[in-house]
């Protein structure tokens, strides 16, 4: 029997730069710890490897110990571990993404899929996260990924 599809969790955010100023934030890993990490968390990039098939391995931690959200790795902190499915310079990154986590509720591979649109004044930067574990929920999840493309949009505009 198939398994059922997971949730589906998206963003999309118009940022006024070129795609490929957009496509080198994605694929520098000093970039990618300063934009990604949503609102109320600082990132360290552990390990990376930018090219399809490498990995990378990252560690978001809360910057105040009062959140609301227990981390899914420790108390304070996700770490997660990441491989690039694809890399269409200037136009998209498909990376699946898991969590270090003893918790089952934030078990599986989430599928990140970055696509980049040319359109007037910039680009449109869509994030799609196809398989996103029960244990987000989907509240927080699209204000993670709202702040993260605000941060992307502050990082390259």
């Amino acid at each position: 029997m198939a398994k059922a599809a997971g949730r589906v969790d998206s963003a999309s955010r118009i940022i006024k730069a070129s795609p490929p100023t957009i496509y080198r934030a994605l694929m520098d890993p000093e970039a990618l710890a300063a934009w990604r990490p949503p609102e109320g968390m600082t990132g360290e990039m552990l390990a990376f490897d930018g090219r399809e098939g490498g990995r990378y391995r990252m560690s978001l931690t809360y910057i105040d110990t009062g959140h609301d959200v227990r981390g899914k790795t420790t108390e304070h902190a996700d770490v997660v571990e990441g491989r690039f499915l694809e890399l269409v310079p200037d136009r998209r990154v498909v990376e699946v993404v898991e969590f270090e986590s003893d918790d089952p509720a934030f078990a599986g591979a989430m599928t990140i899929t970055t696509a980049l649109a040319a359109v007037p004044g910039g680009t449109e930067v869509t994030i799609r996260c196809d398989n996103v574990p029960d244990g987000i929920r989907p509240e927080d999840h699209q204000a993670g990924l709202a702040s993260t493309l605000a941060n992307l949009a502050a990082f390259t505009e």
